[in-house]
């Protein structure tokens, strides 16, 4: 048991390395700050947990990284310590229970609560009121030297000559840049905080001096003389000495009343013009901050309360409605940019038109938006109270951008009509679904082509380059080389690119048309289903679809699609032009395996396993799927609630017929 807890241990404070070297050394997260704090939080709760536990690579034992060593190195006087998190009310009321018991006194705790910049920790030392040192937070022992850098930044002063000043202060802050001079260098940034950290820490304090950075102030490390009785008194003080300090800085008694801000100051969160991750909450009175000291890697007087990383306020500007290459109509919000977990939002997925009317969601409304991983931002709810008493419904569109007008299919399961508004299926006659065929046509799982990316496609569609995919094929580079951001060499790159997209596999090409409900399971079905090019022109033309029902994994959803897609004379068209300038090869099969030249069928439910992925475990083995049962058929494999039928001709043509327990001890 104790193998396993410390094996376990082991990994975690292996992975916590690797990220707090992206996070602080490289400055380049690969992971959100959620995720990294409930990293620490798993690492800490081990280790109370199992006393034996221990390394000098902990979060208890470790704050940040070490410093570069492009700078020279400088020792903090007092530590640069990281704050201990909170998520929860309970841990809130932990923090203050924690307090009480080391002072051993029931008193009624005053905090100052002030915003979490979401930028890069530095320390600035004034020696009778000059600046001479700034200092990078480093590994919160000792920091990087990088004060002329930080000299380059108009909010830091140097020289203050107020008289109050003490002898010797290091005042501490966080260096960070606006969202709206962001916007004007974000090609060159993941996000805020990379761009502030990564100018912070050029060589050149020139290539620092270019970027638009900020520092706001929020306390003090040493002091030769403290004169100050509380926190907020401070914070006052370091703005008369021309430091800028937080317009929402505010002083609050009581857990409760904590929690209650927090929740309304999270709503309006994106007002300010800079990314905050949540509040910190200090004792406000620096006597009891100086007797509650530290724990090995955090003050015991201060916690930051974070805001949740998967989840923000913001308000929506507009509504456009997006045309995707099916047809389907998807409503999407414009909301003002911003930051949940690392990322900066501007735009939501409303989903559809049954969605804005159950949430009742206008322009102008503030909302709540979800991002959860990589899944798109969604609208969760509307914040009612700051509605305005002027807004109106939206009236979803029932014309689609083209002209055409939308429609609702009625589902013969459900028997009630679907949620999404479609633009009826015109093929390329709609331009919203003509430019989204075109983006699926070059994706990464059809035709593939490097450099000629979605914003490309949109590009020379309005240049009149592009109208239907077989136009890839005959670009005029001489023109591309001479666009902005182009050249010689970034049009011979596009060249080479399409010219080797020209080699493709069956399967690929027939996913590449973008017909409804056919996705790369169901093409490659078809594809051996049809064998090559040829067959699979002349299979439409002659009006065989409906064969395919008979196939294993297609259904009559399927063949209506195909259907309708082969009636419109503009698809046959371009599928006939594609097939003239691509060469379609069959798709390949393995040819080496323990089931080589064995066939399958399924019939019924399989059990723990997809039926694409029982056949994904055939193809591996070189074996074949067939679509109906024939004496080319080896095995039958039955699952749950197998079709009468198909088993009754098994057994009159002497096929094997196997159980899915049978079947899977083929692969042993």
């Amino acid at each position: 048991m104790n193998k396993e807890v410390e094996k376990k241990y082991k990994r975690k404070v292996k992975e916590f390395q690797k990220h707090n070297k992206l996070y602080y050394d490289k400055s380049t997260p690969v992971i959100s700050d959620r995720e990294f704090d409930k990293l620490k939080a798993d690492i800490i709760n081990l280790e109370k947990k199992y006393s034996f536990l221990s390394s000098a690579n902990s979060p208890t034992k470790s704050i940040g990284f070490k410093p570069s060593k492009n700078f020279e190195k400088f020792k903090h006087k007092v530590q640069m310590l990281s704050l201990s998190n909170a998520f929860e009310k309970e841990d809130l009321i932990n923090f203050e229970k924690k307090i009480l018991n080391y002072l051993n006194e029931k008193i009624a705790l005053e905090y100052s609560v002030e915003p979490k910049v979401d930028g890069i920790s530095a320390s600035l030392t004034y020696l009778n009121g000059n600046l001479t040192y700034g200092v990078s937070r480093g590994d919160g022992s000792e920091g990087e030297l990088i004060t002329n850098n930080l000299k380059t930044i108009r909010d830091i002063p140097h020289k203050i000559l107020k008289k109050n000043i003490p002898k010797e202060i290091e005042i501490r802050g966080e260096v960070f840049i606006e969202k709206k001079d962001f916007e004007k260098i974000k090609d060159n940034f993941a996000n805020p905080r990379n761009a502030a950290s990564g100018s912070l820490r050029q060589k050149d304090p020139k290539v620092t001096s270019k970027i638009p950075l900020k520092f706001i102030a929020y306390t003090f490390g040493f002091t030769s003389e403290n004169k100050f009785k509380n926190q907020s008194e401070f914070l006052n003080e370091l703005k008369s000495w021309g430091f800028l300090t937080s317009d929402y800085n505010k002083v609050i008694k009581g857990i409760d009343e904590l929690f209650t801000f927090h929740e309304q100051f999270e709503k309006k969160r994106f007002d300010l013009n800079y990314d905050i991750d949540g509040l910190v909450y200090k004792v406000n009175s620096l006597q009891l901050q100086k007797r509650l000291g530290f724990t090995s890697n955090a003050p015991r007087w201060a916690i930051a309360h974070k805001f949740s990383a998967d989840h923000a306020y913001s308000e929506i500007l507009n509504i456009d409605i997006q045309v995707g290459r099916t047809g389907a109509l998807t409503p999407v919000a414009k909301v003002k940019p911003v930051n949940i977990g690392g990322v900066v939002v501007s735009n939501a997925t409303l989903h559809n038109e049954d969605e804005i009317l159950r949430k009742d969601i206008r322009i102008g409304d503030t909302v709540k938006i979800e991002r959860a991983g990589d899944v798109i931002p969604h609208v969760l709810e509307v914040d009612i109270k700051k509605r305005d008493g002027k807004s109106e419904k939206f009236n979803f569109p029932k014309k689609c951008p083209c002209g055409f007008e939308t429609i609702k299919e009625f589902n013969k399961i459900t028997k009630k009509y679907d949620a999404v508004r479609r633009c009826p299926d015109k093929g390329f006659e709609c331009e919203k679904i003509a430019v989204e065929k075109i983006k699926h046509f070059i994706s990464k799982d059809a035709m593939n082509i490097d450099g000629l990316g979605k914003k490309v496609v949109e590009k020379f569609w309005d240049l009149k380059f592009i109208k239907f995919p077989q136009d890839i094929y005959n670009l005029d580079y001489q023109k591309i080389s001479s666009l902005d951001g182009w050249g010689s060499q970034s049009a011979s790159n596009l060249k080479f690119s399409i010219e080797n997209s020209k080699k493709v596999t069956l399967d690929k090409f027939i996913f590449s048309l973008g017909i409804r409900h056919i996705g790369i399971e169901n093409a490659k079905i078809i594809a051996d289903f049809t064998n090559n090019i040829k067959s699979f022109l002349n299979f439409f033309k002659k009006d065989k679809i409906k064969e395919l029902i008979n196939i294993d994994g297609i259904g009559e959803t399927q063949v209506k699609s195909l259907e309708k897609f082969f009636q419109n004379k503009t698809n046959i068209k371009v599928v006939e032009k594609l097939s003239e300038i691509l060469n379609v090869k069959e798709r390949e099969v393995k040819s080496k395996g323990k089931l080589k030249n064995v066939s399958f069928m399924f019939t019924g439910k399989l059990q723990n396993i997809s039926r694409a992925e029982a056949k994904s475990l055939i193809e591996e083995n070189a074996g074949s799927i067939v679509s109906s049962v024939t004496k080319k058929l080896d095995y039958l494999v039955t699952g749950e609630k197998p079709t009468n039928r198909k088993v009754e001709q098994a057994k009159n043509l002497g096929i094997k017929i196997l159980t899915q327990k049978e079947w899977s001890d083929l692969f042993n």
